[in-house]
């Protein structure tokens, strides 16, 4: 998408603060697009935590989503409206968001500041309790701010928060969805979805599986997966597949990979990037990649496993 929503967006509820200050995190209990209600306020400062955080009350507002984001609140509450299903991926700016986010210890007592995690974890020992600290990461797991309607998710860690998970995802315990990025309906995912890649209805992304995003020097080109398709196991893709495509398993295509089709023509795999009706795999005789047309279904998704129920 190359045009983002200009709608204004606010939020309220609370966030954590170091001693020093740095606002770690941002958890808002009420939010919404356009302009805040009358009468929405900011709860009160609530408690102090280990190592000196505090949790106080918390109250953002932006004018615009196309706006680039000015500090950490700003953040989250663009994170928090992707993961509750208020935008889709690529349709707001996050621009320049790693450098607003603090790197914290995602512990059991809340964020911490890492520097923080031996006193935090004394304090607490004296106490008679035990400090578990779960990551060290710019991003905590979805589900510890947001828990959305109809969604399966095996292992809570593997799911960032700005993620996007519509009603019927289900995400097994080796699944992955990294932020502004995830499923547009019923889909299973047992492999990774990367930063910026976005899942059609109906499609299935098989375990060990991988589709390349656009974080840490990789293409610039949004990678999306149509409807009804099927990512088979250990397979990957560097392009974007149509609606009703499969790509067999343990058969990675890449836009500069060379796929032969029907025909003995040989292309690169970019000029096949969002086509319909596609299939990919590895002639196991020959290990050439190949493509081929293809019509009927690969088997669908069990429909009782992706119920909203």
């Amino acid at each position: 998408m190359s045009e983002f929503l200009t709608d204004a967006a606010w939020g309220v509820g609370v966030s954590t603060v170091a001693a020093d200050g740095t606002v770690l995190d941002a958890w808002f209990t009420r939010l919404g697009l356009g302009e805040a209600p009358t009468g929405v306020a900011a709860p009160e400062a609530l408690a102090t935590g280990p190592a000196g955080t505090t949790t106080r009350g918390i109250a953002v507002t932006i004018k615009s989503l196309e706006d680039e984001p000015v500090d950490t609140a700003d953040v989250y509450l663009r994170l928090h409206l992707l993961s509750h299903r208020f935008v889709i991926p690529h349709s707001i700016n996050l621009s320049g968001i790693f450098g607003l986010l603090p790197n914290n210890a995602w512990t059991n007592f809340g964020p911490l500041p890492a520097a923080d995690v031996n006193a935090a974890r004394l304090k607490l020992r004296q106490a008679g309790q035990t400090l578990e600290v779960k990551s060290l990461d710019k991003f905590p797991p979805m589900a510890d701010y947001v828990t959305p309607s109809g969604v399966r998710i095996a292992d809570a860690s593997r799911v960032r928060l700005g993620a996007h998970l519509a009603s019927g995802t289900t995400v097994m315990h080796e699944g992955f969805v990294n932020y502004n990025a995830g499923t547009l309906g019923n889909s299973m995912v047992e492999g990774r979805i990367s930063a910026g890649v976005v899942v059609g209805d109906g499609s299935d992304i098989g375990g060990g599986s991988s589709i390349m995003g656009t974080l840490s020097g990789g293409g610039k080109e949004v990678i999306s997966i149509g409807e009804r398709c099927l990512l088979g196991a250990n397979a990957g893709i560097g392009i974007s597949l149509g609606d009703n495509c499969v790509v067999a398993a343990g058969c990675y295509v890449t836009a500069g990979s060379k796929v032969s089709t029907p025909d003995g023509t040989v292309v690169k795999a970019a000029t096949l990037s969002g086509k319909d009706n596609l299939q990919f795999w590895t002639n196991t005789q020959t290990g050439v990649l190949e493509v081929r047309p293809r019509s009927g279904s690969w088997g669908e998704l069990n429909t009782a496993l992706h119920s909203a129920q």
